[in-house]
């Protein structure tokens, strides 16, 4: 069965990730600009049902350093987007457990409403399960509303060591109900384990099968591997140099087309960052507006390196 200890805990050299302009060895940081803005997220708040061992974002019932968004906050950035005719295609929802936030539904309704492709993900839990009356009429957009559930392996002994005991039974539950209703589903998982890539998808494979949920397992959009982040493990700072030894297209990275609002704690006003992978250090705001953070993000943070430069990943339904 596999085990989580395995994972590596090397300590940050704490010269690292310092200055935005250069690395600790004193050379030119890479930094990504915005090519198109083509995705936005909203973080509808940190709190979660659950607390998962290694949440990046750190989500759990107590965690509440990220507010609720509010249908009407959202309603602003749409009604931006297109006055200033950003282009944007896909809207994402994301938190902690966006289903915490009974905004949600009206937040669903607000963006299919206006033709976007949207991305919710969630734990399909006892949150989602709770607004299901409200959620069957969105079954009807079908591809253009994707539920992206979260499972860390396909087997419950080991997904309930990452997400906690007596967390399988309710995640499957939830999957199957989308399933019989009608909605486009895709499953997100992580490749901490000592399993190659081919194994972990066939492992999801033979779970799909018996379960009868319609997800191919070996269709990187339908499941959705993503690699590990450690803020304090020691990983290499990326410089404009390494787009050309690592072969790697700055185009290619998160932040080349998308940018997250959330809302920070007893803040007046949400605030834009680049992606869903850095809501909490305060240099990555961007402004409070969607055209205000059409700037260059320099990637002065581990996840830079780990999720998107180093692990080639995205949270990006495409």
């Amino acid at each position: 069965m596999p085990d989580t200890n395995f994972l590596p805990r090397s300590s940050l050299d704490p010269a690292k990730f310092r200055d935005p302009d250069v690395t600790a060895k004193g050379e030119p940081r890479a930094s990504v600009p915005l090519s198109r803005l083509r995705t936005v997220w909203f973080n509808t708040g940190s709190l979660c049902n659950i607390a998962c061992d290694n949440c990046y974002i750190e989500s759990s019932p107590r965690n509440d350093r990220l507010a609720y968004l509010t249908a009407e906050d959202v309603r602003g950035y749409l009604d931006e987007i297109e006055r200033e005719h950003l282009g944007v295609e896909e809207i994402g929802f994301t938190g902690g457990e966006p289903f915490m936030n009974g905004d949600l539904p009206r937040m669903l309704a607000d963006t299919l409403g206006r033709g976007y492709r949207v991305l919710v993900l969630t734990n399909a839990m006892k949150p989602m399960q709770r607004h299901a009356q409200r959620l069957l009429a969105f079954a009807a957009h079908g591809p253009a509303l994707i539920m992206r559930v979260s499972l860390d392996h396909y087997d419950r002994e080991a997904h309930e060591r990452v997400r906690g005991p007596g967390t399988w039974a309710p995640a499957l539950a939830g999957l199957r109900w989308l399933f019989e209703h009608g909605f486009s589903v895709a499953v997100a998982s992580r490749t901490f384990w000592p399993e190659r890539e081919d194994e972990l998808r066939d492992g999801f494979a033979r779970l799909f099968a018996a379960e009868g949920f319609g997800v191919d397992a070996w269709n990187p959009a339908q499941l959705v591997l993503f690699p590990e982040m450690n803020a304090k493990a020691d990983v290499p700072e990326i410089t404009v140099a390494c787009w050309g030894i690592l072969g790697v297209d700055p185009g290619d990275m998160m932040c080349a087309t998308s940018r997250m609002v959330i809302k920070r704690k007893e803040a007046r006003a949400p605030v834009v960052v680049p992606c869903t992978l850095l809501p909490y250090d305060p240099t990555f705001e961007l402004g409070r507006t969607l055209v205000e953070a059409a700037q260059p993000v320099k990637l002065n943070h581990p996840f830079c390196a780990q999720f998107c430069v180093l692990g080639g990943a995205s949270c990006s339904a495409s």
